[in-house]
């Protein structure tokens, strides 16, 4: 085997360019290990664990090579990547479009535009100005960028407020603007639900839970993970209540979201008890409502029946785990948040002494130079491996969340790593919450058939995947959702 490893000082690609990158390389048959990847404090870790020998003066605005090569391939391996950087999407616009619209402001100037809303995604320390020129030309903002300042938050939204707009985010993975999906959405029928959204994948979860019962959402506004908090206090949570309880079409209200701080909690539901629509609350925290349970108030204050939610169980029976640890692996923050909620309640505050962890492969830490989980599931699919190893895993708990802008396939390789787990450990169970519909793009029933098949119970609900997944650890108990 060969190393290749160079340094491209300044050489900036996106990170869905570099995963395809990655990923193409990997699939070759003389490469042993590839990445392609920003030169980040997390990725040059990655490298180092690969067995890669990557320069210390490498920074995050340099671009790293490293693939690991058998036999003579390595200069076609070169080229090929040289082919595949020289060869990504990039937008085409006329002179004439580029003349025309230099600015978000200019794009919403130009004669016949119609615009209301503008998406920004951009390294976050450069959307202050960009939200601004929005906001300044009557533009609704959706800032799917995260890192970005908590001070300049406050600001936008402030801004915002001013002159009765809306910013949605920063890191605002997920909306649904008149039946137009923004960021990370699933394809779900119209309906009379209206969605609050500190969190994206707790709105995409609730949202397929209402789809699988027949019921659609009229809009979903995200407001970003940190609106709930102190700093933020709720101000774009309040705006989009408003907003929706002004909607006709809106009958009933959903806020879900994070943890909030208990006083941003009870601002809000103050604020709730003046609207005239009702309003169901589903907060990832101690007491209240799983995202499950919520959905099923929601159905019982629309009148409509609670279904039995889909569920795949996979033919192999392992043995139960008792004693040994339960491991999530989450894409979703809000369904990893739900998970180690409910795990809480049924084993006690000893999570971390009896070998209990539940990561969330989205946080900042893990998506600094990287695309998001649901975009590259590289990082998720080691964890895997790592967990499957470890003696002491007893079950490991995986979400996968679909929808437009997520992964085209994920069972394409999730499937191969649990079968590969289960093949070498016969006694570890998978579990799978798969957020999706029908008419994702992914087909939620052909991804679950695929995840089934390798060995994971699938279940729609991320609550009954959790507290399934815990009845192995910890003894038989109730599945279903409690609400």
């Amino acid at each position: 085997m060969t190393d290749w490893v160079e340094v491209r000082r300044g050489a900036y690609h996106d990170s869905v360019t570099l995963m395809r990158a990655s990923r193409a390389l990997s699939e070759r048959p003389d490469v042993a290990a590839a990445m392609v990847a920003m030169g980040t404090a997390l990725n040059l870790d990655l490298l180092a664990r690969m067995g890669f020998d990557v320069p210390s003066d490498a920074g995050p605005d340099d671009l790293l090579i490293a693939v690991r090569v058998g036999g003579d391939g390595l200069d076609d391996v070169k080229a090929t990547l040289d082919g595949l950087l020289r060869e990504a999407p990039r937008a085409t616009v006329t002179e004439a479009e580029v003349a025309a619209a230099r600015t978000v402001g200019a794009a919403a100037a130009r004669p016949g535009s119609g615009a209301t809303v503008a998406l920004l995604s951009v390294p976050g320390p450069h959307v202050f100005p960009e939200a601004m020129d929005a906001l300044d030309a009557g533009l609704n903002v959706m800032v799917f960028s995260d890192h970005v300042p908590l001070d300049q938050e406050i600001a936008l939204k402030e801004a915002a407020a001013r002159r009765g707009l809306i910013v949605m985010g920063p890191d605002c993975g997920t909306a649904v603007i008149g039946g137009a999906g923004l960021g990370f959405a699933n394809a779900v029928r119209p309906g009379p639900v209206g969605v609050v959204a500190a969190s994206g994948t707790g709105a995409q979860q609730l949202m397929c839970l209402l789809d699988a019962a027949g019921v659609g959402v009229s809009h979903v506004l995200g407001v970003g993970g940190r609106d709930l908090s102190p700093e933020v206090s709720g101000r774009s949570a309040l705006a989009a209540l408003a907003a929706l309880d002004a909607d006709p079409g809106t009958e009933l209200i959903v806020l879900v979201s994070k943890p909030p701080a208990p006083q941003v909690a009870d601002l809000v539901r103050e604020a709730a008890r003046r609207l005239d629509t009702p309003v169901v609350f589903a907060l990832a925290t101690t007491g209240e409502d799983d995202l499950t349970a919520a959905a099923e108030r929601a159905l019982r204050a629309l009148r409509r029946a609670v279904p039995a939610w889909p569920r795949w169980t996979a033919s192999r029976r392992p043995a139960p785990a008792a004693g040994r640890a339960l491991r999530g692996l989450f894409a979703g923050g809000t369904l990893r948040d739900e998970a180690e909620t409910i795990a809480l309640a049924a084993l006690g505050r000893d999570l971390d002494a009896r070998g209990h962890r539940f990561t969330d492969f989205g946080a900042d830490a893990y998506t600094r130079g990287r695309a998001h989980p649901m975009i590259d599931p590289t990082l998720r699919l080691a964890a895997v491996r790592a967990e499957a190893a470890d003696p002491g895993c007893g079950v490991l708990l995986l979400d996968v969340v679909l929808g437009h802008g997520a992964e085209p396939d994920p069972a394409a390789s999730l499937a191969p790593a649990i079968a590969d787990a289960v093949d070498d450990r016969p006694d570890l169970a998978v579990v799978v919450s798969l957020c999706g519909t029908p008419a994702d793009p992914q087909d939620r029933d052909r991804q679950a058939a695929a995840l089934c098949g390798a060995g994971a119970d699938v279940f729609a609900s991320n609550a009954q995947a959790v507290r399934h997944a815990l009845s192995m650890v910890d003894g038989p108990r109730r599945e279903e959702s409690t609400g």
